[in-house]
């Protein structure tokens, strides 16, 4: 099931404090820009892994995660 769609604003959410990517991208903030599909899920065993949302982020980096770390941002 696919959460975002591109062009949904969305903030980075990772909690987990030893997952090496929280201090680079914890409580960023983003626009999708690609939604695509892989086989994440056959490492994870989870279908929600197979889609891989390609965000461009405020500062201007584009970075790919999936749907746990993502969360709708909140209105401006």
């Amino acid at each position: 099931m696919q959460r975002f769609t591109p062009g949904d604003r969305v903030r980075i959410d990772i909690p987990d404090e030893t997952d090496p990517d929280h201090a680079l991208y914890h409580d960023t903030y983003g626009t999708v820009i690609e939604v695509a599909k892989d086989d994440g899920s056959d490492m994870t065993g989870d279908p929600r892994d197979d889609i891989r949302y390609r965000v461009e982020l405020d500062a201007d980096e584009v970075v790919d995660f999936r749907w746990r770390d993502l969360r709708p941002a909140p209105e401006r």
